[in-house]
């Protein structure tokens, strides 16, 4: 049994290109709501729960639906082409809104982005398991990961570029009125086409060997159409600590750049570098990890992610200025995510049916944007009430919640067997289950 290195990087592109997107959405578009359409925070927070709000109810539905999908191109291609290239026409729209300043037209297109974002995403994740056996599934993950966080750096080097601020009448760093960020989207909907089409054309699905293997009895929460108790509650608390990290981490991604400028002064430029170090530190931490995950194990690792990135948080708080300092907690919380990512996805999808990867992989998003729901609203109302605090609420919230994940992984019981000792290096990815 041996990974196809060459498949599972062209599947990743998928991920790459949604990546891309994310990484721009978090950055600009709350900027744009509430610099450039003057909207108050806690509404600025609330359209960026737009996108989990759709997802919760249609990440599930679509992985279900892409599951039992059969076309010339397969079950998951046509979501993830035909879904490019519509959300592509559609954020070229809400670029040209925001160049005129028409602020119906631009949340009109923006929404009609978020729906056709929650139309293909489970697909394009569950592409991965589909065509992965189990016993490697955790080393294809890495390798989905590695190449998902390039189209993360990629956008985040384009809005370092693009997006430097320059000093205003009143003396303040910021975008002078009427600046165009359509550049920055263009060149988004760019690289996203020509990602999604080179995984079209280089791997063709149904000529892919599907996995129809079932998942050991004593690690799966289905039996039939009766749930395993003590699993079921094994699942139940991954998926809540799920919830919880992301709490954290989405709180952080989502406000930082306000952050930035509302306690250090500085703009998007600086934020977006300070984020691009926590990307480059997951994507060098992946094969070390590989390592802790094989010799400790997948909770243990999972765990070890959380408690540096709740350190990190903590140690935020106390710095009150933009520093170099912040490049090495940024590094840390990329690591800890790292340590997340790798291990987390592999443990929801495996306990189910190879028939049932899609709906598996709707569910593990239900968890994670059901936070980015409540995130969003949360923290700007205690951003906006606590007054005295105001944005400096955000790293402690985001300790908070991060603390719970770890309280919550400590019920997780299944899905952490150790496996033998592997011949390479990447093979230490391979922290499954048989």
């Amino acid at each position: 049994m041996k990974l196809s290195y060459k498949r599972t990087i062209l599947i990743g592109f998928a991920f790459m290109s949604i990546l891309a997107f994310w990484q721009v959405y978090d950055q600009v578009i709350p900027y744009l709501l509430e610099k450039d359409f003057g909207l108050p925070t806690f509404w600025t927070n609330a359209i960026m729960a737009i996108d989990n709000v759709l997802a919760i109810f249609m990440l599930p539905l679509f992985g279900a639906i892409s599951d039992k999908t059969n076309t010339r191109l397969g079950k998951r291609t046509p979501y993830i082409l035909f879904g490019t290239i519509a959300v592509s026409l559609f954020i070229v729209l809400m670029a040209i809104s925001q160049s005129l300043h028409k602020f119906g037209a631009f949340m009109l297109s923006l929404l009609v982005v978020l729906v056709i974002m929650s139309v293909y995403r489970s697909p394009a994740v569950a592409y991965m398991p589909d065509v992965t056996e189990k016993p490697l599934r955790s080393k294809a993950n890495a390798v989905i990961n590695l190449v998902g966080y390039i189209g993360g750096i990629f956008s985040t080097v384009v809005m370092m570029i693009l997006l430097k601020s320059e000093t205003l009448p009143d003396g303040s760093k910021g975008y002078k009125e009427g600046t165009s960020f359509l550049p920055v989207f263009l060149i988004l909907v760019g690289f996203m086409l020509a990602s999604v089409i080179v995984m079209t054309l280089t791997v063709k699905e149904n000529k892919q060997p599907h996995v129809t293997d079932e998942p050991d009895e004593t690690e799966t929460a289905a039996k039939g159409k009766k749930i395993d108790k003590k699993v079921g509650l094994s699942l139940f608390m991954i998926l809540l600590s799920v919830f919880f990290w992301f709490m954290a981490y989405n709180a952080v991604s989502t406000a930082f750049s306000r952050y930035c400028v509302e306690i250090w002064g500085a703009d998007l430029s600086a934020s977006s570098s300070y984020l691009l170090v926590g990307t480059v530190a997951a994507i060098a931490a992946f094969v070390p990890l590989g390592f802790v995950s094989s010799h400790l194990g997948r909770k243990k690792t999972i765990m070890g992610g959380i408690i540096l990135m709740t350190a990190c948080y903590v140690a935020g708080f106390f710095i009150r200025e933009a520093t170099p300092i912040m490049y090495v907690l940024f590094g840390l919380v990329g690591i800890g995510w790292a340590a997340i990512n790798v291990n987390s996805f592999p443990m929801v999808v495996e306990m189910c049916k190879g028939s049932d990867i899609g709906k598996y992989t709707g569910i593990y998003y239900t968890f994670s944007m059901a936070a980015q729901i409540a995130t969003p609203l949360l923290s700007g109302l205690l951003i906006e009430t606590i007054k005295s605090a105001g944005y400096l609420m955000l790293f402690p919230y985001a300790a908070v919640f991060s603390g719970l994940a770890f309280v919550t992984m400590i019920f997780v019981k299944h899905g952490d067997n150790k496996p033998p000792k592997k011949k390479s290096i990447i093979e230490n990815f391979d922290v499954d289950n048989d």
